[in-house]
């Protein structure tokens, strides 16, 4: 590598605020009729004068007053309003009773045609009042259903977010925008994009993931989780906010993959597309949550291929043989997906590349030269760490010599401890002896000793490749088939 190193991209959350969700009040249904032992809700009757009778006696009365402009003409002695309680078009007259009550006269057996009887009974009131009560149950059995349906009240998070409420759901572009535009992909993909909050002793930090099938499994970096390995908490945050727990599943240093897995199976994976038909130049979009900012997305092409990158150091170096972008990539975007313009997933954004001396918190910000894991490789190795919990790498069985600065690399020598060429391995059932220099794999030059380490494991186990060796000054190529092994 050149002065620009790769670096990862994992970083620390950013506080963000959040609107605190509004209680909705549904109102209550208003009682009908009169509960036992109240008042009905009309007063009693009390016995109806005879005035339909008494028109020959009411005649030998004063005159009633016409309906007057004012109020106060309307009340009578004794502080009663006349009124005609079943809406009969004769003058105002007092109640019966009241000092300017006319004598009653002996009532007829009928009324007259056309004057209203009593009016409803207590049977028509229960009917009318359990009728309003099985509409008003009908109804909000309705507006509960169609609750449900709608998800209206998602926002209601009672239960505080953890392992709770629906799937996140494509954005308004998913159905707006041309299919295969960048909002149109975005819109569709970033459902199944998540941010990962990590808390460990080691210390806490966030990454991101994305939905690799319907069996709640996440793929990320093993970089975004290792610190929680041995002991911490690992979450996942949908789209939507809402959270789950996550246990991991199986991780790789050296592949810098890891798969999760959340108790969840209806969210929606996103496919994933072959790193081999990518060509230098083709549009990408790079989904995830750079600097804690969740579902964000950028865009760019694809700058390089096979490029050697072996992030990390020691124990936690990984070798990548890594598609280049230059869509914005930022610490926290490591375990997101790069997508092509089909909206598949071709790479896993894992690193970045920093100018030497600069850095931002200790982490480089996005300068243009990103890293991704190839779709090929995170097939191959996702599938083994769900099936076993670990990854298979494919070795040939040397020891490279790194003070080497010739021509090619160099196979070292043997020391007391290691045999630099491995009994049994590959390279010694080939004929490769220590002290040989490979200078071509599969066809290609080779310069450096992690070129030549990315180059052997982007090859699946059982693959038979050819290298090209010189010994004492003569060239020659040999084959072998690559042996598997476990760290």
């Amino acid at each position: 590598m050149t002065e620009d190193s790769p670096h990862r991209t994992d970083g620390e959350s950013a506080e963000v605020d959040t609107q605190q969700t509004t209680e909705v009040d549904l109102g209550r249904t208003q009682e009908i009729g009169p509960a036992p032992g109240q008042q009905p809700l009309l007063p009693p009757r009390e016995p109806e004068p005879t005035w339909w009778a008494d028109a020959t006696a009411a005649q030998s009365q004063p005159s009633s007053p016409s309906r007057p402009n004012g109020p106060q003409d309307w009340r009578q002695p004794g502080g009663h309003t006349a009124y005609d309680p079943y809406g009969a078009t004769a003058s105002p007259r007092p109640y019966a009773g009241s000092p300017a009550a006319a004598p009653a006269s002996p009532a007829p057996s009928s009324p007259p045609a056309g004057v209203g009887g009593r009016g409803p009974g207590w049977l028509a009131v229960f009917l009318i009042a359990g009728l309003a009560a099985l509409l008003a149950g009908l109804g909000g059995g309705l507006l509960g259903g169609w609750i449900g349906s709608t998800d209206r009240f998602d926002g209601l998070d009672i239960g505080g977010g953890s392992d709770n409420g629906s799937a996140p759901r494509p954005g308004a572009a998913a159905t707006t925008r041309p299919e295969g535009s960048v909002a149109n992909i975005a819109a569709n993909a970033t459902p199944s994009v998540v941010t990962i909050r990590v808390e460990a002793t080691g210390g806490d930090g966030t990454g991101s993931g994305w939905v690799l099938d319907g069996k709640g499994h996440i793929v990320t970096n093993n970089h975004v989780v290792s610190a929680a390995a041995d002991g911490g908490e690992i979450t996942v945050v949908l789209a939507n906010g809402k959270q789950s727990k996550a246990t991991i599943v199986g991780r790789d240093v050296s592949y810098d993959l890891a798969v999760l897995k959340v108790e969840r199976t209806d969210l929606k994976a996103l496919p994933l597309g072959d790193s081999a038909d990518v060509v230098v130049g083709d549009p990408v979009i790079a989904v995830g949550a750079p600097l804690g900012l969740d579902s964000t997305v950028t865009t760019g092409i694809v700058s390089a291929l096979n490029r050697p990158v072996t992030p990390g150091q020691a124990d936690d170096q990984s070798f990548i043989n890594a598609i280049q972008t230059d869509a914005a990539i930022n610490p926290g975007n490591s375990g997101g997906p790069l997508l092509d313009m089909q909206g598949r997933v071709i790479g896993v954004n894992t690193a970045i590349a920093r100018v030497a001396g600069s850095s931002l918190g200790g982490q480089s910000g996005n300068i243009g030269v990103g890293f991704a894991i190839p779709s090929a490789q995170v097939k191959i190795t996702v599938d083994q760490l769900i099936r076993t919990g670990k990854a298979e790498h494919p070795v040939i069985g040397v020891v490279l010599d790194r003070s080497y600065q010739g021509e090619g690399v160099k196979i070292g020598e043997d020391s007391s401890q290691t045999p630099a060429v491995t009994p049994g391995g590959p390279a010694d059932k080939a004929g490769l002896e220590p002290g040989d220099v490979i200078t071509a794999f599969e066809g290609k030059p080779v310069s450096d000793p992690d070129a030549l380490v990315v180059a052997i494991r982007s090859k699946p186990v059982g693959s038979t490749v050819s290298l090209t060796v010189v010994r004492d000054g003569k060239s020659r190529d040999v084959k072998m088939v690559l042996q598997g092994r476990s760290d």
